[in-house]
């Protein structure tokens, strides 16, 4: 595959923009998409492989990936190049998922007080609620980004019909645990606090645990989230067990 001599300043992606003195963000789509987010997770886990000394940190987004380096040991056209030389090395909208993600399945309540907005997320899907239900838990979905909040994943993408838009109004504060829906995407909130998408369900799962020095982000970007319906009795039960009864396993 061959590419300009630079990618600064292009159009279209993919697409390299100098963020600052010591960032770089390569860009492979404007907008969501599920090829340019696979790209962005296997070219991150690629430059991640490399170890280049200067090499700060790597993170992605929905449809880019970020590199922070130390422009003393690692200077930017250096970078630039090495980086113009792994794009051109392969299609990477075509690029398989990288290794070493995990899937998690966790239980959640559709019911009564866990699931305020549900009927009328369903109503604009045009789904009965239990059809939602059955469709919000019928596959896992990608852990596409994080953001907003520590450990908040953004999930997706969900079909079509399900492209819903924000409520013009703010939700004033939903729990932590509530699952939310806008967009072809699913969000477990990792904290409580506002929002512009409308409450579907509730886990009692924790994505944020600061006092867990192994692993306080419980989703990383790429991994995969099953939701289980279960009653609202047995989420109450399922709270005082690990993880509030979710399950992970590595994904081969």
């Amino acid at each position: 595959m061959s590419l300009p001599d630079t990618l600064f300043d292009r159009s279209d992606p993919p697409r390299l923009t100098p963020l600052g003195l010591d960032g770089m963000l390569i860009t492979f789509s404007d907008r969501m998409d599920d090829a340019a987010n696979r790209a962005a997770l296997a070219f991150r886990d690629r430059i991640d492989a490399e170890g280049w000394p200067g090499l700060r940190e790597t993170a992605t987004s929905l449809c880019s990936a970020y590199v922070s380096f130390d422009p003393a040991t690692l200077p930017p056209a250096d970078l630039q190049a090495r980086l113009r030389e792994i794009l051109a090395d392969r299609d990477w909208l075509a690029a398989d998922l990288p290794a070493n993600r995990t899937l998690w399945t966790v239980p959640a309540s559709f019911e009564g007080d866990h699931a305020p907005q549900l009927a009328d997320a369903a109503e604009l899907a045009g789904l009965s609620v239990e059809a939602a239900v059955r469709e919000i838990c019928a596959r896992p979905l990608r852990a596409l980004a994080l953001g907003y909040a520590p450990g908040q994943a953004y999930l997706g993408q969900m079909d079509d019909h399900w492209d819903l838009a924000r409520q013009k109004d703010l939700t004033p504060t939903v729990k932590e645990g509530a699952v939310v829906t806008a967009v072809r995407q699913l969000i477990i909130f990792a904290t409580s606090g506002p929002t512009g998408w409308r409450q579907v369900g509730m886990t009692r799962f924790k994505a944020f645990r600061p006092d867990d020095s192994d692993r306080p982000i419980a989703f990383a970007p790429g991994d995969e989230v099953q939701l289980r319906a279960v009653s609202a009795d047995e989420l109450e039960r399922l709270a005082e067990k690990p993880l509030a009864g979710a399950t992970h396993e590595a994904i081969r």
